[in-house]
């Protein structure tokens, strides 16, 4: 496998560990999850910052806490109170992960964050990384840590020259990060290396002339910064047309839980459908489609009014475009648990997916 093999060295890996921890110890940015060594809390923080960013978390995270300080609290909360507070970071698995995990928690382990590796692996939602972070970071266990700053990070200090993603370079790269750990000080270590991937050793144009590992860089030394990492395969990004039905009986407006196994399971919208490529009929047969579709998942029927909206948005691989239409239902059936008519202001205390909650705030 081509790589540097320069981390082999133990007095590489030593000038590492100084000069990182050193520009940590100026450079790191104030956050709140920094402020503790409470494993549960550095937990939510590492599960809310997968795939969302460190500014959109910091107010969920410290509202988070303030509602939930201990996992006995999280475990006792209703799945819908958790998600509610959740909304609007997205990717609402990881509220009902760590959720589950709270529980089990309180159940298996007296409310107390286990601290073992094992047991914490062993939790839903938690893989190695999450895992390793929180143990070494809480708890000062040396565990390495790779994700998407570290990654990159890594496979430029051995300027891997395969895509990090690989079963065999990834292999490598968790290597690399277990061999460079300090014995002592290994969960500031390894925030230093995920400050420095997100602030200097960036995808594109990463400030080389800053970064305290400039001259221990063979990426940096062979001019090869914007073509390592290897390229990761692009997804593929797929069109969708889908048709929102926002219902109305008097005053109030029909909404139904999403089902298991599929987008925003356990949340709450606006019954849509998915209309590709049928969005291309004419706007009769458009909104016939539309209204038999909810006549045969609802067992009552709606007329279709005009589009209040349309929203643009991504899931997953998708990109959608959402035509919000008014309706008009001929009754009001008795509500369920999975179904039921709310005036607006009841709205509000629903967990709503990020296009529902758009769509309720333009009911009158």
């Amino acid at each position: 496998m081509p790589h540097d093999g320069s981390w082999r060295s133990a007095s590489w890996r030593t000038q590492l560990r100084r000069r990182l921890l050193t520009w940590f110890t100026t450079s790191a940015r104030d956050l709140p999850w920094r402020k503790t060594r409470d494993p549960y809390a550095i937990w939510v923080s590492e599960v809310m910052l997968q795939q969302t960013q460190v500014a959109t978390v910091i107010p969920y995270f410290e509202r988070f806490l303030r509602d939930y300080p201990t996992p006995a609290a999280l475990a006792a909360a209703d799945e819908a109170e958790v998600l509610r507070r959740w909304e609007g970071l997205g990717y609402y698995r990881r509220a009902k992960q760590l959720h589950a995990a709270a529980k089990r928690i309180t159940a298996e382990h007296g409310g107390r964050f286990p601290e073992t590796f094992e047991a914490v692996l062993a939790l839903p939602g938690i893989g190695r990384y999450t895992a390793g972070a929180v143990l070494s970071i809480s708890r000062d266990q040396r565990l390495p840590v790779v994700e998407a700053n570290t990654l990159r990070l890594y496979s430029r200090l051995i300027a891997l020259r395969q895509p990090p993603t690989a079963t065999a370079p990834n292999r490598l790269l968790w290597e690399v990060a277990a061999a460079i750990l300090p014995r002592q000080q290994a969960g500031r270590f390894n925030q230093a290396a995920m400050e420095l991937g997100a602030l200097l050793c960036t995808p594109r144009n990463p400030d080389c002339e800053r970064c305290p590992l400039r001259s221990l860089c063979p990426t940096r030394r062979e001019g090869l910064q914007e073509e390592i990492p290897g390229k990761v395969r692009t997804l593929q990004y797929e069109d969708r047309s889908h048709v929102a039905v926002v219902a109305q009986h008097e005053d109030r407006f029909f909404l139904r839980r999403c089902p298991p196994g599929g987008h925003w399971a356990g949340l709450w919208d606006f019954p849509r459908y998915d209309l590709t490529p049928a969005a291309a009929l004419p706007g009769d047969a458009l909104a016939a489609e539309v209204e038999r579709r909810f006549a045969a998942e609802f067992g009552f029927a709606v007329r279709l009014g005009e589009k209040l909206k349309t929203l643009r948005h991504g899931v997953t691989r998708f990109r959608i475009t959402l035509d919000a239409f008014t309706a008009e239902a001929n009754r009001r059936e008795a509500d369920s648990a999975e179904c039921g008519w709310y005036q607006p202001h009841e709205i509000l205390d629903l967990p709503l997916n990020t296009t529902g909650r758009k769509l309720s705030r333009l009911l009158p």
